[in-house]
């Protein structure tokens, strides 16, 4: 029996490479077994320092199992390996037994992977951080007690969440430190390195007393979605109790208290119906539209951005790439695309061969939508009627640049340009006509780039990215012969 060692509990591609080992030495699984860190190999056990290092590619997979895998390999079953190695020396010789879905090797992956999915939320939506002062500096720590390995994984959603914080999350197996540069990892701790109580505790108890609406309170349906077992790491569960025991008494006294108003929203529609006096008729040139654009009254979204954001580039460009909205650069500075998004943008319309000074480059919404946290402003995805009440001022530059190519950088776009909802995936890489004439080609955000975490699947998606602006060189070309 060959003994396989692995030194960390969820590193996949420390399996991966132990994998490949083994498939080049023929190792049949039943031949296998696998031992993580430091735990004792048995009495007729063998090492694995003699297994061959493959130079090249050994065997295939589809891209299927390589995200399987990424997620089981997290799950706290001890067999989660030789299970993994198992379904890898079957798709050798049974290349679809993927879509197979009732082989039971299959269905047991699955629900590691739904479990890994289950337990990657709970962490997600139970961190609680507690503020203490270390040297004189605000930090933040948090505990958090979780099921399987998902600590590494999900470090990279907590750095992009609070990029602002100082932060430590401490767990039983390992620990994540955020610097606000640096992502770094250590051993595990316990609850007791924690403070037991920070100064945002309460923030915690006033947000969950606010939003708890005893006229919709189900109990079952509340703890299938906060189990009673992090309640302990929860600074609002102890409002838990009190809240439902009062549930019946305050459902009275919201119907006693009823309001007799129409809700602002209404009030600020009935508004937007007076202020918006802009008619297509009363603009002749595009430099009438980019003057106009500032004083937008159409959504609320102007009461908090520095300025609006209109287009730039050629009045009669060919091409129009239209984003999603302004950053938080371009919202400063009032220009399109010059932020981080930006530069991968000019970066990759640079290696296309595409040069951006032809290109006329805008938004489908104009204004910053965002949130605030701490002293950032994190960018917030416009909704459907801010989209439609920008679509006056889009259809406006469409109508005086009249580009013969449309470009729609990300569903926000694709949904401003068709009118609706559209999935980037059942329409990139064709064609589209669009009414006036033009022809519209969707690919994704440059920023849907630089949120992807891994490298791998960063490297596919800004191939697929570079396809797409090669497309576009390549009908430019059509339309100068």
């Amino acid at each position: 029996m060959l003994s396989v060692r692995l030194e960390k509990f969820n590193d996949f591609g420390e399996w991966r490479n132990k994998a490949r080992q083994l498939l080049a030495a023929g190792m049949n699984p039943s031949q296998v077994v696998w031992r993580v860190g430091a735990e004792d190999s048995g009495l007729f056990e063998a090492g694995d320092d003699m297994l061959p290092q493959p130079d090249g590619p050994i065997g295939s997979v589809p891209s299927q199992f390589i995200d399987l895998a990424r997620d089981v390999i997290q799950h706290a079953d001890p067999e989660r390996f030789a299970i993994l190695y198992r379904m890898l020396w079957r798709l050798q010789s049974e290349p679809h037994i993927l879509q197979n879905a009732a082989d039971s090797v299959h269905q047991m992956l699955a629900k590691m992977a739904s479990a890994v999915h289950r337990d990657t939320h709970k962490m997600r939506a139970f961190v609680r951080f507690r503020s203490i002062i270390v040297e004189g500096e605000e930090r933040y720590i948090a505990w958090f007690e979780p099921d399987h390995y998902i600590l590494e994984a999900n470090a990279p959603f907590f750095t992009r969440r609070f990029s602002g914080m100082h932060w430590a999350i401490i767990t039983p197996y390992a620990s994540a430190f955020w610097d606000k540069d640096n992502l770094r990892f250590g051993p595990g701790g316990s609850k007791k390195d924690i403070p037991a109580e920070g100064a945002v505790e309460d923030d915690w108890r006033i947000y969950y007393g606010a939003i708890f609406n005893p006229a919709r309170l189900k109990v079952s349906m509340m703890k299938s979605e906060m189990p009673v077992k992090y309640w302990r790491n929860l600074p609002e569960a102890e409002r838990i109790a009190p809240l439902i025991r009062n549930a019946r008494q305050m459902e009275q006294d919201m119907i006693a208290r009823a309001t007799t108003q129409p809700p602002a929203r209404h009030l600020r529609q009935k508004a937007r119906e007076v202020e918006a006096p802009e008619k297509t008729e009363q603009f002749q040139t595009l430099h009438d539209v980019s003057e106009a654009v500032d004083a937008c009254r159409r959504c609320p979204l102007y009461e908090h951005a520095t300025q609006a954001v209109f287009g730039e580039g050629p009045p009669q460009a060919q091409v129009m790439f239209v984003g999603e909205q302004p950053g938080d650069q371009e919202d400063l500075q009032g220009r399109p695309f010059i932020g981080p998004a930006g530069q991968v943008f000019d970066d990759a319309i640079k290696n296309a061969g595409i040069d951006r000074s032809r290109l006329y480059v805008t938004n489908a919404v104009k204004h910053f939508k965002f949130v605030p946290r701490g002293k950032r402003r994190i960018h917030q995805k416009p909704n459907t009627g801010e989209i439609q009440a920008c679509r006056f001022w889009l259809d406006l530059e469409r109508e005086f640049v009249k580009p013969k190519i449309v470009v729609a950088l990300g569903a926000t776009a694709a949904q401003a340009l068709v009118g609706k909802a559209v999935s980037i995936s059942s329409t990139r890489g064709r064609a589209i006509d669009l009414e006036d004439g033009a022809v519209l080609i969707v690919t994704n955000h440059p920023s849907y780039l630089l949120r992807i975490p891994d490298p791998e699947t960063k490297a596919r998606e800004r191939e697929k990215f570079d396809a797409d602006l090669m497309l576009i060189k390549s009908m430019m070309q059509t339309l100068e012969k």
